[in-house]
């Protein structure tokens, strides 16, 4: 390893918020919605992505219960049955 490139181990500088640099630069201080995104993460982890599916698939399931249902489909027969009288 030379001294040009980091270490193996080196956790990367975030990134500065724009508004924040151009707010010092200024000597101002950065505004609240600076210094939160500063602050914010870069996106999901896995773990949250898969909470997230487990969710959708349950909300699927629920769905599907429900919209399969007698009564559901019922009323939909009814409401077809109901529009189709309309137009003859």
């Amino acid at each position: 390893m030379t001294a040009d490139q980091p270490h193996p181990d080196a956790v990367p500088a975030p990134v500065p918020d724009p508004e924040a640099v151009v707010a010092a630069a200024a000597g101002r201080r950065p505004g609240r919605l600076a210094r939160l995104r500063s602050r914010a993460e870069a996106g999901m982890s896995t773990a949250e992505y898969a909470v997230g599916t487990v969710a959708a698939c349950a909300f699927a399931a629920v769905l599907y219960r429900v919209v399969s249902g007698d009564s559901v489909v019922d009323g939909l027969t009814d409401l077809v049955e109901a529009a189709l009288a309309t137009l003859s």
